[in-house]
């Protein structure tokens, strides 16, 4: 279960460059997580988009709406289940997420104001369904690899 929020200012974004980056966004952690590129693990992935007027941002101590053409800002933020998500995994999503955005974009380069942050929410701490839910039970699917499970396994102590 991974939920990606895109916070970009009102109009960044297309509907056709939503489009894109709800499935390179998805494909941008699910690779990593499960080991390999699985689109039946698809279903455990919400990308959400929320447009912000640019005087509800800021940068640099100014709100957008005042910076006239202004900086390019966004931030996702990446929220994962505990499992294997050790410093080389996270950094590897974070290069993911800004290459897919820089794609969809059509930018030659990420700009330096698209930040990425990545949050590993504890085991137990996730819920859907009206309970709890742990990263055990997908382990049992098959679209995670045998060495990606195994190290999960080792990772949350299971």
């Amino acid at each position: 279960m991974t939920v990606i929020t895109v916070n970009a200012p009102t109009g960044r974004l297309t509907l056709e460059q939503r489009r894109t980056l709800a499935e390179t966004l998805t494909d941008a952690v699910l690779v990593p997580e499960v080991g390999q590129f699985a689109p039946a693990a698809r279903v455990g992935f919400q990308v959400h988009f929320v447009e912000r007027e640019p005087d509800m941002m800021a940068i640099g101590g100014r709100l957008l709406t005042d910076a006239g053409q202004g900086p390019d800002v966004m931030v996702i933020d990446v929220a994962v289940m505990d499992g294997d998500w050790r410093r080389e995994v996270r950094a590897e999503v974070i290069e993911r997420v800004l290459a897919a955005l820089t794609e969809a974009c059509g930018l030659p380069e990420p700009s330096p104001t698209w930040w990425v942050n990545f949050r590993v929410i504890e085991e137990g701490s996730w819920g859907s369904g009206g309970s709890a839910l742990s990263i055990l039970s997908p382990l049992e699917s098959g679209v995670f690899t045998e060495e990606k499970a195994k190290a999960i396994r080792a990772a949350i102590g299971a």
